[in-house]
């Protein structure tokens, strides 16, 4: 005889679905699987009340499932925020897709991946992410109008890489004059911590600027060639956040703001192009603004990807891109003096004035 009782240990399994921080109240969770191409996926809509869920791709080779699960909820709620603090039309989405990028990646992956966008009637519209490239979303369009962030060829705005690069730049300049009285980052000492796509995009910027760069990242050959390129510093000590420096900006994976580093972070400044920097972003974004480091919100700064990528949609051009994506200089200062004068951490501030627009559309649609 058989038990239909659940044990206490596979309960934990269910509760995270609905009861964690990072639902955060999702409209609707797609999984997505197919065996003869091997995918195996999760689409997160968080909202869709200023419009389509945008919001790039990712693939990754995750632990586990409730891994990949965890980090769509997060990176899905954070590109709701995104979209309405940077004042554009757009809900919040985005996707997982779980795997090793350099092996498991095959066209008819990508294609029935396009599929399953293509079923949701443009509630969900992708984009490129980690581990993905152009070409992907090329190939996802094969089968879906669904998608941003198309070759130049095909009529997209091509790579949001070195546009999401200026954004961050724009973000760091505020936050220095806000914090040191000028905006001017030359002698400033910033450490880069990965140098992907927008990682080496913002190095070119720094170091245009004069500013003192030093680079880390997990992949020794990248850093080599960025170093050669553009004449930066390795970082080849034992742990980053115990450095002297002006500015981190924190350019790879997320959680990077921790239990474990926010102590022995020296940084006066964090503005980075990683999503989700704050690992619990209530505890850290307030400590620190206890520690007098100012953080700039990482889904406004980076918001230049998604201004890129929403211009296919509204059809403007490359001028209005490169305008738009200034604009978050002075979106970060407003925030900047809002937490000052409200004495609330940056996150906070940042989260209400995009809470703001949100609730003012929601009152809107229910005249």
């Amino acid at each position: 005889m058989t038990s239909d009782v659940i044990s206490s240990k596979e309960l934990h399994k269910i509760d995270p679905v609905f009861g964690q921080l990072s639902f955060d109240n999702h409209e609707q969770i797609v999984f997505c699987n197919d065996k003869d191409t091997g995918l195996k996926a999760i689409i997160g809509i968080h909202s869709t009340v200023l419009g389509p869920a945008l919001g790039g791709t990712r693939m990754w080779n995750y632990n586990n499932e409730w891994e990949a699960l965890n980090d769509v909820l997060r990176l899905s709620r954070g590109m709701t925020f995104k979209s309405a603090i940077t004042g554009l039309n757009l809900g919040g989405g985005k996707a997982v897709i779980i795997g090793d990028a350099k092996t498991q990646k095959t066209p008819e992956l990508m294609k029935k991946f396009g599929e399953f966008v293509h079923s949701l009637n443009g509630k969900y519209i992708t984009a490129e992410d980690v581990g993905m490239t152009t070409a992907d979303m090329d190939l996802v369009r094969e089968v879906t109008p669904y998608v941003t962030g198309i070759s130049e060829s095909k009529g997209g705005a091509g790579n949001p890489s070195p546009i999401t690069a200026y954004g961050v730049f724009m973000g760091m300049k505020a936050a220095a004059k806000f914090k040191f009285g000028s905006d001017v980052l030359e002698d400033k000492s910033v450490f880069v911590q990965g140098i992907g796509h927008v990682g080496e995009a913002l190095v070119e910027h720094l170091v245009n600027e004069g500013a003192r760069v030093t680079i880390a990242d997990i992949n020794q050959e990248r850093l080599e060639a960025v170093k050669s390129k553009y004449d930066v510093s390795i970082y080849n000590g034992q742990d980053i956040y115990s450095e002297d420096m002006d500015i981190y900006a924190p350019c790879a994976l997320g959680a990077t703001i921790n239990d474990d580093t926010i102590f022995k972070l020296k940084a006066q400044i964090i503005a980075g192009a990683a999503n989700n920097q704050l690992a619990i972003e209530d505890k850290h974004s307030r400590q620190l603004q206890e520690r007098g480091i100012v953080y700039a919100p990482d889904f406004l700064i980076n918001a230049g990807g998604i201004i890129n990528v929403y211009a296919e949609l509204e059809n403007y051009d490359k001028q209005e891109i490169v305008r738009k994506t200034e604009n978050i200089y002075n979106t970060t200062l407003e925030i900047l003096d809002r937490a000052k004068m409200s004495q609330v951490s940056t996150n906070v501030a940042a989260l209400s004035i995009a809470n703001e627009r949100i609730e003012t559309r929601k009152r809107e649609q229910q005249k």
